[in-house]
């Protein structure tokens, strides 16, 4: 099976063709692209610069146009004022014959300032400036070049109650009498331009009219018209624009936020001249703008096409690619699948050999020859791999077993000798007595010395335990004596509790006192300093035990009475989480105990093994930060009828009387114990 990260030999092979044409193709495609849209955008440049330079032609003929119109009216209405022209009537029949957009004419008498004449009523369109003609004229008509421009401010448009229009300008002119004196200013309010749309794929633009000061004239938004660019989101490149055109450059700019969107504008532009005053001249700068879609509205066509020819081309490659791939990957398919399941294959298969390709099957040889080595070795490996692994095992469990074995009854010889020598002992008797746990623990040492092969044997079953009628009594006491050095140590309380009526029970003594120690060892080691260890001894059923957690949870009969042997400490706990470790060899429960206290984790594996070659086994619990309770369970066919019963404490059992497996009665009431105390 392949592991992560590996592949097919077909798909590395479809892999790499492809990875080699697509950027080919790709790169062929965006090439292609990129060339298109450049020759659009030039194409958009060039005909929004032209369409600029003819807006701006086509704005300055129409101020012309209405200057002469507004020249030929005046001279009209010159010739008619000794004739006593009516000023409304004139001003009505002049409004019928000017161009459409005009929104107002007005007859203003200069001397007066009064409105003689009117097409929007009494409001002012312009203001009459004395010093902006001559009061005395040699000629009675006014020339083309006296013919005022000027824009309609926003209060006149705010009393209009009309918006602001594209290019709204006030034409003014004078009127002069036969005598050349200053009479009349006719005035009319035009809207010059009137705005177009832009279609897409037109490049004619929308028109905008920037006024050299940074007014906006004409806008495609008419709430534009009459802000100063410095007001619009894209101010910066507009003023370069204007700029740029007063400087009489001719460049091609890009409009992010022109209409406050996220739209690309292209925008074309020109210069023009118009004078507004006598003597007076503006530059107007005339945009041709359109959106960058309306530029490239036939890209996504081009991109379309594109797009089915790279499909198109990749598909056929795809499938050109899977037929030179079939052709050279099957052969090493066979190989491999014949490679992945030799385990599987008859002594007579053989990896296949006709294939048209001479190196595969030389391979296809060479793999059968190897085969055949392999299994040999394989053989040979396996035999030599199962004889090591024993030895390891056998070396790893002895060493273990000996340090952990080893170190429990040193500990109460040096315990003992690391007293007397200190001086902690207050007469002779007490230093012999001291000697004499010390050479008690050095004979127990030496028996464990020699017993150490009969442990080894425990894991291959050949361990017999010799059993023999034991004081439970006694077998607790020199116990808890193995124990007192460390324990006093500690400053830590020992106590036991015998049941009164249990005297001898038939277990093997070595094993037993074992692994009480264990049990007793552990307690002191993880009790803190001033808590408190006690050891129990009473005889137990199998309902109590199934309440308790242990190792193994093979079925126990709830009748089936039991020798316990119980250790209860004050010491630090275990935690839930943790309780699967216990009795497993070489395990203790915290990494971080590990440092703080000596042991193989040997102990209470050893317990459990030892418990079950009695036939019992091994229960505890547990409270994190409150201590633990282990107890050891013998069962009754392990035990002797050495339990003396006085007469007046018979009870009756289940079927009449409690007994154990040899008919001696067993007592119902175990209140009644003794207690002593050693530590």
């Amino acid at each position: 099976m392949a592991k992560p990260g590996q592949s097919s030999f077909r798909r590395i092979l479809l892999s790499r063709i492809l990875l080699l044409s697509i950027p080919v193709l790709i790169t062929g495609e965006l090439v292609a692209y990129k060339k298109v849209r450049d020759s659009m955008l030039a194409t958009a440049r060039q005909n929004l610069t032209e369409s600029a330079v003819r807006k701006g032609e086509n704005i300055r003929d129409l101020i012309e146009v209405m200057r002469s119109n507004l020249v030929i009216a005046s001279e009209d209405f010159s010739t008619k004022l000794d004739q006593s022209q009516d000023a409304q009537e004139f001003v009505t029949r002049i409004n019928r014959w000017l161009p459409k957009g005009v929104q107002c004419v007005q007859l203003i008498n200069v001397q007066t300032g009064q409105i003689d004449g009117s097409t929007c009523g009494n409001r002012s369109i312009s203001q009459v400036l004395d010093n902006l003609w001559s009061a005395q004229s040699q000629f009675m008509r006014a020339p083309l070049a006296s013919v005022r421009v000027s824009p309609v401010s926003r209060a006149t448009a705010a009393k209009q109650s009309t918006p602001l229009r594209q290019l709204d300008r006030v034409f003014s002119a004078p009127v002069y009498d036969s005598f050349g004196r200053l009479r009349y200013a006719l005035s009319i309010q035009w809207a010059v331009y009137r705005q177009e749309t832009s279609q897409p794929g037109s490049l004619s633009g929308y028109t905008v009219v920037i006024d050299e000061d940074g007014t906006i004239l004409a806008h495609p938004k008419a709430d534009r018209i009459g802000r100063n660019i410095q007001q619009e989101a894209d101010a910066d490149r507009l003023q370069a624009i204007v700029n740029s055109a007063i400087a009489g450059k001719e460049d091609f700019f890009h409009l992010i936020s022109f209409e406050d969107s996220q739209t690309e504008w292209l925008a074309g532009y020109n210069r023009l001249q118009i004078s507004v005053t006598p003597g007076e001249s503006r530059t107007w700068v005339v945009l041709a703008v359109a959106p960058l879609e309306n530029a490239l509205s036939g890209l996504e066509d081009i991109k379309q096409v594109l797009l089915i020819l790279t499909i198109g081309l990749l598909s056929a490659n795809l499938l050109a690619t899977i037929y030179i791939a079939r052709d050279l990957a099957r052969p090493l398919e066979q190989l491999g699948g014949y490679a992945l399941h030799i385990y599987q294959r008859q002594l007579s298969h053989q990896a296949p050999k006709n294939f048209q390709i001479k190196e595969i099957n030389q391979l296809a040889e060479a793999l059968d020859n190897m085969v055949e080595r392999l299994e040999e070795r394989a053989e040979e490996l396996e035999t030599a791999w199962q004889e090591a692994q024993a030895a390891n095992q056998m070396k790893s469990e002895f060493l273990a077993t000996t340090s952990h074995e080893l170190r429990t009854p040193l500990n109460a010889i040096f315990g003992c000798i690391g007293l007397v020598k200190d001086g902690c002992c207050d007469s002779r008797d007490e230093e012999l007595e001291l000697l004499q746990q010390a050479d008690d623990s050095a004979k127990h040492l030496l028996n464990i010395i020699n017993d150490l092969l009969n442990i080894a044997k425990i894991e291959a079953g050949q361990l017999e335990l010799s059993l023999q009628p034991v004081s439970v009594q006694d077998l607790c006491q020199e116990c808890l004596k193995m124990v007192q050095p460390a324990a006093e140590k500690k400053r830590l309380s020992l106590s036991i509790e015998v049941e009164k009526h249990l005297s001898r029970v038939v277990l093997d003594q070595l094993r037993v006192r074992q692994m009480v120690i264990n049990l007793l060892s552990n307690a002191v080691k993880f009790t803190p300093e001033g808590g408190h260890v006690k050891l129990s001894s009473r005889i137990g059923y199998g309902h109590q035990l199934e309440q308790d957690a242990r190792p193994d949870r093979s079925p126990v009969n709830a009748n089936t009475p039991y020798l316990c042997l119980e250790v209860a400490d004050s010491g630090i706990g275990i935690p839930p989480e943790r309780w699967h470790l216990l009795f497993r060899p070489f395990q203790q429960v915290d990494s971080s105990l590990t440092r703080r206290h000596e042991g193989t984790g040997l102990g209470l594996a050893l317990t459990k093994r030892f418990a079950e070659l009695h036939g019992g086994t091994v229960s505890f619990q547990s409270t994190l930060g409150k201590g633990s309770t282990f107890r050891i369970w013998l069962p009754s066919s392990e035990t002797s009828s050495s339990v003396e019963l006085d007469s007046s404490h018979d009870s009756p059992s289940p079927n009449g009387h409690n007994r154990d497996t040899t008919g001696t009665t067993l007592p119902q009431d175990i209140s009644d114990h003794s207690i002593s105390s050693v530590g």
